[in-house]
């Protein structure tokens, strides 16, 4: 039996963390009922305490999503999750998500702490968080980098507590994906009550291994991913949520999946990307313009003879309206035929040949060439 994985996006909290990104109460409305079609599980929708326009947005988002969870981010202190409860108090499943650093560099230099009043203001915060809503979820901040035994003391500890959730972040993108893999599991071999509370993977891109973390934090045993559109968030990053149900839904050998609508995955990034005005890049995989696209005349060719030589995934599966053949100097004769019998022109092989030496000469001084161009070609 395949296993759920649950999406918990956060977009609209850790996305919007990125400089320029900032959305307003309606536009994070907008994402929201997206987020809703797309079919992700939780939706992040803010840090109500962060300033009354991020407050007044929770709780709108609050009132109109009618099927996810809707979540709001708090710091393990009393004003925070006040300010969460009374955001989230119109939701018809709420969850408040606080923790606090659980790694020795922030015990250290960010709290001036002690491992031990860690814990305690851990365990103090899940308890008042409880206190309002059943749902509640724990960030041990840094998780990447903390001592494994005081984590899976934290763990414990805070699930004891009643967090229905213990999300163990790589707040820094630190981890290589064994290492990530044998930290998850540590835990679910060393943390008695473990399963009575779902892990969650958080993961940073710094290093360019948030998605492939995230697969290895799945297959120690993560039944939750915390992830962005784009893969959007701050410094370099979260882990992309097309990367996530798309991996999931190519390898279902792996026997997990998602909810995740996938057809509205590359629309849903193009609304996004316009709304935060954050391009997408053109190798970005899954919705990137080139994602889907062939231009080398080797590729070109296996492509047309049978996509799969060239594609592990149908450009429809997730809305992207086709494949596409970019004519270049690097492209061939197949490619050139294709395009040309799309217009309405049928060449013999030595004709071909012949306009194939002229359209080298063209695509050498235009770069790419359009349909314009290959009409003024055979003109």
């Amino acid at each position: 039996m395949s296993q759920k994985i649950l999406i918990f996006d956060t977009t609209l909290r850790d996305g919007e963390q990125v400089p320029g990104c900032q959305l307003n109460t309606e536009e994070k409305l907008q994402v929201a009922e997206q987020l809703e079609l797309l079919g992700v599980d939780i939706i992040e929708a803010g840090f109500p305490i962060s300033s009354p326009g991020d407050f007044r947005s929770v709780e709108a988002i609050a009132k109109l999503v009618k099927n996810a969870t809707v979540c709001g981010l708090t710091r393990a202190k009393k004003e925070d999750i006040d300010a969460a409860a009374a955001a989230l108090k119109h939701a018809k499943y709420p969850r408040i998500h606080t923790g606090i650093g659980s790694s020795d560099t922030h015990i250290k230099y960010k709290f001036n702490s002690t491992r031990e009043e860690i814990l305690e203001r851990g365990v103090w915060a899940v308890k008042y968080a409880k206190s309002f809503v059943e749902d509640v979820e724990f960030f041990a901040e840094d998780a990447g980098r903390a001592d494994l035994v005081f984590l899976a003391q934290l763990t414990e500890a805070v699930i004891d507590a009643g967090a229905t959730v213990v999300n163990l972040p790589d707040t820094t993108g630190y981890l290589l994906p064994q290492q990530m893999f044998q930290r998850i599991n540590y835990l679910f071999e060393n943390v008695p009550n473990i399963h009575k509370a779902v892990i969650s993977m958080h993961n940073h891109n710094d290093l360019g291994l948030a998605t492939a973390n995230t697969i290895a934090g799945i297959q120690a045993g993560a039944r939750q991913v915390e992830v962005t559109i784009n893969g959007i968030g701050e410094r370099a990053g979260n882990t992309s949520l097309e990367e996530v149900a798309m991996i999931l839904n190519t390898h279902k050998d792996l026997g997990y999946h998602t909810d995740i609508n996938s057809k509205h995955l590359y629309p849903f990034s193009q609304f996004v990307s316009n709304l935060m005005g954050m391009p997408v890049q053109a190798n970005k995989a899954i919705v990137g313009a080139n994602a889907f696209a062939h231009s080398s005349g080797i590729h070109q060719d296996g492509f047309l003879k049978h996509t799969q030589n060239y594609e592990i995934m149908s450009p429809e599966d997730v809305g992207v309206p086709s494949s596409a053949i970019v004519l270049t100097s690097r492209s061939g004769r197949a490619a050139l035929r294709h395009r040309l019998q799309l217009l309405g022109f049928e060449f013999e092989k030595p004709d071909l040949d012949k306009l194939y030496t002229r359209f080298l000469l063209m695509a050498d001084a235009r770069k790419q060439l359009n349909d314009e161009d290959l009409k003024e070609l055979v003109g």
